[in-house]
């Protein structure tokens, strides 16, 4: 029978046992199973199954309304699954990595799988809102004490050793973030120096002399020398970086920080990263330009260095 002839009853009752059954796995004490490799095995194989599942019943036309959609992301029960060409294993493996070393609120990864070039992830679904929807809600007091939560997790994440010496993902391998410009994969870059060199194109003061740049305005030579002095002064070595601390990014429920979501832009990435991402706000956004300064150190003239950047050689 066609997904989209099922009957609700069934549909119902489908959906229904595969999620307890899932719920069943994730319950269990797998340090007590007899056969724990193959517990295990099964395990995954279930969620795999509900994970593609949900998927493909949640991208039908006739069963979409019937599926809580947001930010490209699928929730079920108390499920989120997201997935796509842009969905990465970095990003899952970032949220374990974070899950153990610190405290901060993160959603708990169930599987994590690629399947016919897709990526799927299967994780918890953290009940709250925005700080983007709550906010002209929230009282004073209230802001203090949400950027007072978000200053101490920020502390916590910079307080974590760096683990490559890299500009890098968590593991070493490349950066995604689809604000890049040209393309949303870059690197692993071996030095800062590097990683700064490929975002201003490979221009180098010797560079701006050439005669393939004779076309530039003497404002512009002078903007494009201040970024490039800047970029070779920064010594300070990569730090912990979630890359898009947006108001979208942050979940509430009443005046606590339940949640920190979408990691698939943290990597080790340079000290100012963190403040000038979460500043250069999308359109939705813009009244967070005001309040990062609340919980993350002001970084003014890495700031106006990011506009130069930005200006000559495009978004991020």
């Amino acid at each position: 029978m066609p997904i989209c002839a099922l009957t609700p009853s069934v549909y119902s009752y489908y959906t229904f046992l595969s999620s307890c059954r899932v719920r069943d796995l994730l319950s269990r004490d797998m340090a007590s199973a007899e056969s724990p490799h193959i517990e295990s095995r099964l395990r995954k194989q279930a969620l795999r199954l509900l994970t593609l599942t949900v998927t493909k019943l949640a991208t039908q036309r006739c069963l979409r309304k019937l599926f809580t959609h947001s930010g490209g992301a699928i929730f079920y029960l108390n499920f989120c699954i997201k997935f796509g060409d842009s969905v990465t294993l970095a990003e899952a493996n970032a949220l374990r990595f974070i899950a153990k070393h610190t405290s901060i609120p993160v959603p708990r990864v169930y599987h994590a799988f690629t399947h016919q070039g897709r990526t799927y992830l299967l994780m918890e679904r953290i009940r709250g809102e925005t700080i983007a929807k709550r906010w002209h809600s929230l009282s004073d007091t209230s802001k203090s004490l949400v950027f007072s939560q978000l200053k101490r997790m920020i502390e916590e994440l910079r307080s974590i050793p760096s683990q490559v010496s890299s500009v890098s993902n968590l593991e070493g391998g490349p950066i995604y973030d689809c604000r890049l410009p040209r393309t949303s994969s870059w690197g692993p870059f071996g030095t800062l120096s590097d990683f700064h060199l490929a975002l201003r194109n490979d221009v180098t003061l010797e560079s701006l002399k050439a005669q393939s740049h004779n076309l530039l305005s003497p404002a512009a030579i002078s903007d494009i020398t201040r970024l490039v002095v800047f970029h070779e002064s920064v010594i300070r070595p990569p730090v912990l970086t979630h890359g898009d601390l947006s108001s979208f990014n942050i979940l509430l429920r009443d005046d606590k920080v339940v949640g920190i979501i979408d990691w698939e832009t943290a990597g080790w990435l340079p000290y100012y990263w963190e403040y000038t991402t979460a500043w250069h706000a999308n359109p939705q956004n813009y009244f967070w330009q005001k309040e990062v300064g609340n919980f993350l150190e002001p970084q003014e003239e890495e700031l106006s260095m990011e506009r130069i950047r930005r200006t000559y050689f495009g978004e991020i």
